[in-house]
């Protein structure tokens, strides 16, 4: 399950005109709203028996790897030379790969997508073409222009819209951090994607609360929660699948057990505390890497293991091989 994105994403995802208005109702209701890692690779992580996929999505993304696979094993270490000095440059410069720059690397690669979304934005909401996106300018492109005062005034729920607003507006404000209205390609990406960033915490916190808590007493009650999940039919009994969410509520949702979410309960839902996985393969990619257990690798450690970092054409006739082999 994923965190329900802002207003302004589910724009650019439906593809919406810079002149159109979004729906009040913008965002699928009762999806989940818990932001769980998605894993490094759907692969099996099995380098027993010579299969490296899971290692070549990890340390280069899916799409990339599927790259690597149709070069050559002479391109393939070529590449992957380029990157290592790209790890190294990227740290400290000193001519080796640590596990620190090892793992920023894989947790780079990873956001591709993230940083796919926030180019797409960025094309659309800098209007003026400076290397920033202002508040004016994702307003404006997002809700229309108005004068200050007669925002909405020509729609019928427009306090809903003001709403709408005001809540883009204050997230907007966590995520420009130096406070000049002017998101840089970082900010905008915590905007649009607030669960990636830690200071962004409480918004997401804040956002999810004002969501659910129906009768304003700052905390989501059971009924609060069921509601955001189902709506039952007039005469409908109960499904057992909401039963179930209920008994969820009480043993793992209510961690102090008092009947009820606060802030950090409702933080401890949707954003989980999860096992840093870029860390775990990096310290796996050093341990199988590290000939002379220096605790670094260096750019020759690594073209010496290089089939783990990245596939090529012979590597992927070899896996194939070994997967048509475990079927027979």
């Amino acid at each position: 399950m994923m965190w329900q994105p802002s207003l302004l994403l589910l724009l650019l995802l439906l593809r919406h005109g810079a002149q159109g208005k979004p729906s009040p109702d913008a965002g699928p209701h009762g999806q989940g709203r818990v932001h769980q890692a998605a894993p490094l690779s759907d692969a099996p992580h099995d380098d027993a028996h010579g299969n490296f996929q899971y290692d070549h999505e990890a340390f280069l993304g899916r799409e990339v790897a599927k790259e690597f696979d149709q070069l050559t094993p002479e391109e393939s270490q070529a590449r992957l030379g380029r990157i290592v000095d790209r790890m190294d440059r990227a740290g400290d410069g000193d001519g080796w790969v640590s596990l620190a720059e090892l793992r920023s690397w894989i947790a780079h690669t990873q956001q591709r997508h993230i940083r796919d979304s926030v180019s797409a934005a960025w094309d659309t909401y800098d209007t003026d073409r400076d290397g920033r996106v202002g508040w004016e300018e994702l307003r404006n492109a997002t809700y229309g222009h108005y004068a200050p005062g007669e925002e909405f005034h020509d729609l019928e729920d427009a306090e809903t819209y003001k709403k709408m607003l005001a809540r883009d507006e204050r997230r907007f404000r966590v995520a420009d951090q130096n406070g000049d209205s002017m998101a840089t390609r970082e900010e905008l990406t915590a905007f649009l994607h607030p669960e990636e960033f830690p200071h962004m915490r409480d918004i997401v916190i804040a956002e999810t609360l004002e969501d659910l808590d129906r009768n304003k007493d700052g905390y989501v009650q059971v009924e609060e929660y069921i509601a955001d999940l189902y709506t039952a039919e007039p005469g409908e009994e109960e499904p057992a699948w909401v039963q179930t969410e209920r008994q969820q509520f009480r043993d793992f949702r209510d961690l102090n057990k008092d009947g009820h979410l606060d802030g950090n309960e409702v933080g401890y839902w949707v954003l989980p505390p999860a096992q840093d996985q870029p860390l775990v393969e990096a310290n796996h990619l050093l341990h199988e890497s590290d000939t002379d257990k220096d605790g670094r690798l260096s750019k020759a450690e690594i073209l010496g293991n290089w089939n783990m970092f990245v596939g090529s054409q012979a590597t992927n006739y070899g896996e194939d091989l070994t997967r048509h082999h475990d079927e027979l």
